[in-house]
């Protein structure tokens, strides 16, 4: 077979295992850990998942080797706690049996033991231990590791190690990287001892040789070692590129590959887990510098979604295999895409967080444009109905498309109508965003998926009663979605307005330079950055008190960075109340008028559910659901997900 991507696609040797192809899944907690700690069956499920797509390996985060100064609550393994093994064998066996490698990451949080507990008493009640004793920025205390302490650690990880290869995993990851123990050792910043760990970098580098050495005992020769490292801190205080050669060096005779990410998890989540503001592969420089000075093989990680990309990497030398972990949720079928030549097939992670997010605020998985993620019990295929039915799906949003997707490949006959001349929806409008064009993707990728399914896309045609009457479907989902709130602020039909929704129908470049965007929620802030970017000035005007409130956990503090990066002028507070061609009066919270000139107003006040079209097709069709926006206004991720689920109940 003629392989698109050849360098991707070609299988690897890592120690005596070999790997299918050279796209990785990176380490990504699971969605249910039991109270003491196994691995729960939906993780196993969440695990597999991934394996069945396609990829080389599953690596399963994050295995706590030293519960005794980690309290973290995350997955232990060990001979006392019943099904502890079993947890880890039954999920092993999961992944290889679709031919993926499964590995494990070994881990230890050190300082930041406690970050992904949920319970904040239980968090504030922890006993930190680093290399250091220190004070951390939230105030809670450090406390030096002893010597004695920090052996009990190492063979703790040569133990674990140990078992999980008796459990069936075939390679291990030993976490050095991200601001975790092993990676406070190496760290200038943590690392402020005296003794033969601390000072020089042959100290510093001491632990972390001590750890793979107690692992390499305990999984015998061939069996390969992945191990993590932040090719640099990325922050001042931390260890820079040029050290974190030498690091590499140091350590590459105890490994079998060398993952190089980035930064720090406590001190640049958005550039470890790059954001959409960063361009994609943004950290690939890291690994591509420290694999000139190494042998082992060089994987590198970071925001990788692009088949083409990820091929230029491998195929340039700047890395031997690429990793992912978002990408892999939002399709895990990508990497068998890949091996068909149908990446246009592929579905996109949006870079949202939404999957991180959830795991903070919840302690579950979801995925913005995968409705199967944290659901994989549930079934990981969708599988024909027992009788065929005729769908009218009544518009063409990521809910819509979902839907339709979901039931032509459940067998349905399934016509999708959108009163527009391209499906999408809202989607449509993010294509003024430079960022955010994976968004605008979305749309055309489903789209894509739904001809191929066979659904009839009917475009330019409005779905009232009498044409649904006409149809005469058996089922009728209705996602007719939203429209742009607009309030009755006196001039606010004027011709140098523009709706948000509409930003994508004019030049950009011909907007002018004074620009007010009124609306700081989450599309107000993400439309001022982008006008910011190009070197507009821009007043971003919002009524209440805070900006983006509807912004997740992961992305919003990211979002009010990169406003402050981009010197967008903001007020909070001020309420518009009437807009004139050279610009807007508003009221502060005292009730002062204020002037603001802008040559351009950008109106992002919100959404309104469009309930008169759901009202008018309630009866047009025996069975009739409602989904996405037309509900209540959500997000993408609500759209997806009961649209999908709309077509699963048919």
């Amino acid at each position: 077979m003629n392989r698109k991507y050849p360098h991707l696609t070609r299988p690897i040797r890592i120690g005596n295992v070999y790997f299918r192809n050279r796209m990785f899944g990176a380490p990504m907690g699971g969605t249910d850990i039991t109270a003491d700690c196994n691995i729960g069956p939906a993780s196993t499920a969440f695990y597999e998942y991934r394996a069945k797509g396609g990829v080389a390996n599953v690596t399963v985060s994050e295995l706590v080797v030293h519960p005794k100064t980690e309290g973290s609550h995350m997955y232990h393994l060990d001979l006392q706690t019943p099904g502890s093994l079993a947890s880890f064998t039954y999920t092993a066996d999961a992944i290889r049996r679709h031919g993926a490698i499964a590995s494990v990451e070994l881990s230890h949080s050190g300082q930041y033991a406690g970050t992904y507990l949920t319970d904040k008493d239980k968090k504030d009640g922890l006993y930190q231990w680093g290399p250091s004793e220190t004070v951390r920025a939230d105030g809670r205390a450090v406390h030096q590791l002893t010597e004695e302490l920090i052996s009990e650690i190492v063979a703790a990880y040569g133990e674990k190690a140990a078992l999980a290869k008796k459990a069936g995993f075939e390679m291990v990851m030993v976490h050095g990287g991200h601001g975790w123990l092993v990676n406070q050792f190496l760290s200038p910043y943590f690392n402020k001892r005296t003794d033969r760990y601390g000072g020089s970098l042959e100290n510093r580098v001491r632990f972390a040789q001590e750890v793979l050495d107690s692992v390499r005992k305990a999984v015998g020769p061939g069996f390969p070692i992945e191990f993590r490292l932040s090719g640099s801190e990325l922050f001042d205080g931390g260890y820079d590129l040029n050290e974190g050669v030498e690091i590499a060096k140091l350590l590459e005779s105890r490994i079998d590959l060398l993952h190089v990410s980035a930064g720090t998890y406590q001190r640049g989540f958005g550039v470890t887990h790059p954001s959409m503001f960063l361009p994609h592969g943004s950290n690939v420089y890291l690994a591509a510098e420290i694999k000139k000075h190494v042998s082992v093989p060089v994987a590198t990680i970071g925001g990788l979604n692009d088949p083409a990309q990820m091929e230029e990497i491998i195929a340039s030398g700047k890395a031997d295999i690429v990793e992912m972990a978002r990408a892999l949720l939002a399709d895990p079928e990508l990497p068998k895409k890949v091996m068909l030549n149908q990446d246009d097939h592929i579905v996109r992670c949006l870079r949202c967080y939404t999957c991180m997010a959830e795991r903070a605020t919840t302690s579950t998985r979801r995925c913005t444009v995968n409705p199967i993620i944290g659901r994989e019990l549930d079934g990981m295929e969708i599988l024909p109905a027992a009788q065929s039915k005729k769908v009218l799906v009544v518009g063409a949003g990521p809910g819509g498309l979902r839907a339709a997707l979901t039931a032509a490949k459940r067998g349905h006959q399934v016509i999708l109508c959108e009163q527009h001349n391209e499906v999408g929806g809202i989607l449509v409008g993010e294509q003024a965003i430079s960022f955010k064009q994976e968004m605008y993707q979305l749309g055309i990728t489903l789209g894509k998926l739904c001809q191929e399914a066979g659904v009839e896309i009917r475009l330019n045609t409005r779905v009232d009663k009498a044409y649904a009457d006409a149809v005469g479907a058996d089922v009728i989902i209705i996602a007719v979605g939203s429209a742009p709130f607009v309030p009755p602020i006196k001039g606010i039909d004027g011709d140098n307005v523009i709706q948000i929704t509409d930003l994508h129908h004019h030049n950009q470049d011909e907007l002018g330079n004074d620009i007010i965007v009124l609306g700081g929620g989450l599309a107000g802030c993400e439309a001022a950055i982008h006008l910011a970017r190009k070197h507009k000035h821009v007043k971003l005007v919002e009524m209440n008190d805070e900006l983006s409130p509807d912004a997740n956990i992961r992305h919003r503090p990211l979002l009010l960075a990169e406003i402050e990066r981009q010197k967008i002028e903001v007020l909070k507070d001020h309420k518009a109340v009437e807009i004139s061609a050279h610009g807007i009066r508003c009221e502060d919270e005292q009730g002062n008028v204020v002037d603001l000139t802008g040559e351009q107003i950008i109106c992002a006040l919100g959404q309104r559910s469009r309930r008169s079209a759901v009202d008018e097709l309630w009866d047009s069709a025996p069975l009739v659901s409602q989904i996405g926006d037309c509900v209540k206004v959500s997000t993408i991720t609500t759209a997806v997900y009961q649209g999908h689920h709309a077509a699963m109940d048919i």
